[in-house]
């Protein structure tokens, strides 16, 4: 059977596109995952935060369109991505860092997005009590930032994708794209089956550069090994409380299911990894800063033997690529989210089915397109957001 479109990769980016393509398209679709099943990539690794506080409009609108999807998304889907607005809390204490964040609010604001907003130290004394705040001079808060469930945004796009017909295939392997000469043909299965389709498209998150290097594409996203530290129950922090980032060293925690996460995006080792163990000696450069910004975390014990890591797909600007290969006909790129790929799933999925379908798009993408790096248009990454 020759299908219209082959997906490779059934993660959260690669089911949002199916559904889309099938929803919009009433496209033949076929997924192709390596895992023997459902979320065992970095989806269900994802911590859950969601945010519109970003420093490029095109991550803004990104982050809108979703959050706009993820509004409907039970209606759409039939299942609740337990979206929840606790907001995400940004806190700085130099005047260079307030000023970044005060340039990020201007694209914000240039962007459509007029809910975040600085705060004072005060301000933020009252959005999370629990901080120290002594060597604090301000910060940003959106109310509209907070959390979904990775693994149920994954769930409502599998489940509805299957509903309009879309075939998944588990447990292939490492699947390649069947090249014959500027065109792709398919997928090639290490068993040496041919899924013969239209265009393949590569939504293969942290493997991403893989498969297209494999297809004879140039894609510039390696993997980034990111840990996550977890307490045993703590009831001293609430699950309300926003997702606060200390954007001195990066930071943040949140609260869920009455666990605290703590993320801190520094490496002891090498950080281009495809390797996911976790490394207890992480710990120690983790929690001497997490005790100093939130002091009550001292009576929370770690759960060590349930803390883990994943990977992200890091692109060079820190932003998704997503369009056409210029070397591959046929073959589509939802690659490069760096970290944002389950916030950003809804917006992706919809607009690359729209580019495939030739539906006109709500905003401008040509910040995202592939060729960007061949001609040195890189967004401008701030190091912050």
């Amino acid at each position: 059977m020759a299908y219209d479109v082959a997906i490779l990769g059934a993660g959260v980016i690669g089911c949002s596109v199916a559904y889309h393509l099938a929803a919009l398209g009433r496209l033949r679709v076929c997924v192709l995952e390596r895992a023997p099943q459902l979320g065992m990539g970095s989806t269900g690794k994802a911590t859950g935060g969601f945010r519109c506080q970003y420093s490029t409009p095109i991550n803004v609108r990104l982050s809108l369109r979703a959050r706009e999807k993820l509004l409907h998304f039970q209606e759409e889907t039939g299942v609740d991505p337990e979206y929840r607005p606790c907001g995400y809390l940004f806190v700085v204490s130099t005047e260079a860092q307030m000023q970044t964040l005060r340039e990020a609010i201007a694209a914000q604001r240039a962007a459509g997005l007029t809910e975040s907003r600085e705060v004072s130290v005060e301000e933020i004394r009252e959005l999370n009590p629990a901080l120290y705040t002594d060597d604090l001079i301000g910060g940003t808060f959106c109310l509209l930032d907070g959390f979904t469930r990775p693994m149920k945004i994954l769930q409502g796009y599998f489940e509805a994708s299957q509903r309009l017909g879309v075939e998944f295939r588990f447990g292939v392997g490492a699947a390649q794209v069947w090249r014959e000469g500027d065109r792709a043909r398919g997928a090639l299965l290490p068993n040496g089956e041919r899924i013969e389709a239209g265009a393949v498209v590569n939504a293969a998150g942290a493997w991403a550069g893989v498969v297209a290097q494999q297809a004879g594409v140039k894609l510039p996203v390696q993997p980034l090994k990111r840990q996550v530290a977890v307490t045993f129950p703590f009831p001293d922090l609430p699950e309300t409380m926003p997702m606060s980032v200390d954007v001195n060293d990066g930071f943040h925690l949140r609260v869920r299911d009455g666990h605290v996460l703590l993320l801190y995006p520094h490496a002891l080792r090498n950080e281009h990894t495809f390797e996911t163990d976790f490394e207890r000696e992480w710990l120690d450069a983790l929690l001497p800063g997490a005790y100093q910004r939130v002091p009550c975390l001292r009576n929370a014990r770690i759960d060590v033997a349930n803390c883990w890591a994943g990977l992200y797909e890091m692109s060079p600007d820190k932003h998704a690529i997503l369009g056409e290969a210029p070397e591959l006909c046929g073959f589509y790129l939802v690659n490069g989210s760096s970290g944002h790929g389950v916030m950003h799933a809804p917006a992706l999925g919809e607009l690359l089915a729209r580019m495939f379908l030739g539906i006109e798009l709500p905003f401008d993408i040509t910040p995202l397109r592939p060729t960007r790096f061949a001609v040195g248009a890189l967004n401008r990454d701030t190091g912050v957001l």
